[in-house]
């Protein structure tokens, strides 16, 4: 029943991919021929952030199905976020020189062994090798996301006609259907569906980066004490110091951020949900991205995009408050639309403002160190996530979650500098 539960599956998530591509197909194809990358660009965000739903959004429920308390699911996460923020710049600064492999190869190494990663889950016998094999997925995950970011901003800094906003919010729209897809699925199936999606979707996502016209750009900055002034964090950070004080405000905002996303199930459940009422949050929430994303570039010819990047703290602020003061799933639903000027808001100002008060030689660094700040996030927020809920409960862990966005809101707010 379990394999057939599995196969099941596999037919479904096949069948959407293969009537998605070819309605894609000949504008993918077009893309190439035009320069005009915004749709394949599209496809690898929706791609990557299905996975991330997979990975992400639904840790809790099957680390908690595979046997592991609050407390533990939260340590997992933070290791996976330690050593994916010691990573990120690491890496960063390696593929921000004129000599190192491209954006393109990095992701595909990446990818590679995230499939690994998928099918391993597969056969892992013992709690202690799913915990393992999880979080290095979840390293892997987040190491993904400043080379994916930098892929579409190279692209239009090399004159390639993409929009990122549109591309993102495709992103947003992939994980809102595969959240309420796998939401459903996990429902009937139980959590061998989450190791199966991860594998489908990363390999589909192999192929798209395959089909990305990507070529590293050849244009080397010629000031060798520019390059040595930013060759380590230290370095980069004195460099861009009022940046320094922002990341600290992206912290506190993505722990509060994380502690929603990481432990949404447990939310849930303290609402009287499940598994399915789950799915359906996260996708109203995704959803909630779009308007936001898809018309951001009409809103930086409004106003400057440190604008914008200032008032995401307090949309998120406003969403953790809110979750911590819904009585019901049907108002924990109405909550969700927070995120159209929260997460939304950020994902796009946050890309294009680094990419606006960046030099070009530490671009990708940039976008590293924006990333990290999540990834930080997500180290405090799982530490603290679950030992707050296994000690004092959903609510006194929304209070805590609420309190540090606030912070981290006033923080940017004062802080972020002014853009072109």
């Amino acid at each position: 029943m379990k394999f057939a539960s599995i196969l099941c599956f596999i037919h479904f998530t096949i069948q959407c991919i293969i009537e998605t591509i070819h309605i894609k197909g000949v504008f993918i194809m077009s893309s190439v021929k035009t320069k005009n990358l915004t749709p394949l660009y599209a496809f690898i965000q929706g791609l990557y952030w299905m996975n991330f739903a997979a990975i992400m959004g639904y840790s809790g429920f099957y680390l908690l199905g595979s046997g592991f308390s609050n407390t533990e699911i939260g340590i997992i996460i933070a290791i996976a976020g330690i050593l994916s923020a010691v990573l990120q710049p690491v890496l960063a600064s390696y593929a921000d020189r004129p000599e190192s492999p491209s954006l393109k190869k990095f992701l595909q190494l990446l990818l590679v062994l995230q499939l690994i990663l998928g099918i391993s889950l597969l056969f892992c016998k013992s709690i202690l090798l799913t915990g393992v094999v999880y979080g290095c997925g979840v390293t892997l995950l987040q190491l993904l996301t400043p080379f994916i970011n930098s892929l579409g901003m190279e692209s239009i800094n090399q004159g390639h006609n993409l929009n990122f906003g549109i591309a993102r919010g495709m992103g947003s729209v992939a994980y809102a259907a595969l959240s309420y897809v796998l939401g459903i699925i996990t429902s009937r199936t139980g959590i061998t569906a989450v190791p199966v999606c991860i594998m489908i979707v990363t390999l589909v996502l192999m192929g798209c980066l395959a089909l990305f016209p990507f070529t590293k750009s050849s244009s080397v900055p010629t000031g060798d004490n520019s390059k040595k002034q930013t060759s380590n964090p230290l370095q980069f950070l004195r460099k861009y110091k009022r940046f320094t004080i922002v990341l600290v405000g992206c912290i506190l905002i993505y722990l509060g951020h994380v502690l929603l996303n990481s432990f949404t199930f447990q939310i849930v459940q303290s609402k009287g949900g499940g598994s399915s009422e789950m799915g359906t949050a996260t996708a109203i929430a995704a959803m909630s991205e779009l308007p936001t994303l898809f018309l951001f570039g009409y809103m930086l010819k409004k106003a400057r995009c440190d604008i914008w990047f200032r008032l995401t703290g307090i949309f998120f602020t406003l969403k953790s408050l809110g979750s911590l003061l819904a009585p019901n799933m049907t108002v924990f639903y109405g909550i969700q639309i927070f995120q159209m000027m929260g997460w939304g808001l950020m994902a796009a100002a946050s890309v294009y403002y680094v990419n606006s008060i960046m030099d070009a030689e530490d671009a990708i660094k940039g976008q590293a160190y924006i990333t990290m700040t999540y990834t930080l996030g997500s180290v405090i927020g799982a530490f603290l996530g679950g030992a707050l809920i296994d000690f004092s409960g959903v609510n006194t862990m929304l209070l805590f979650a609420t309190i540090s966005a606030a912070v981290g809101a006033v923080i940017i707010f004062f802080s972020a500098e002014k853009t072109a």
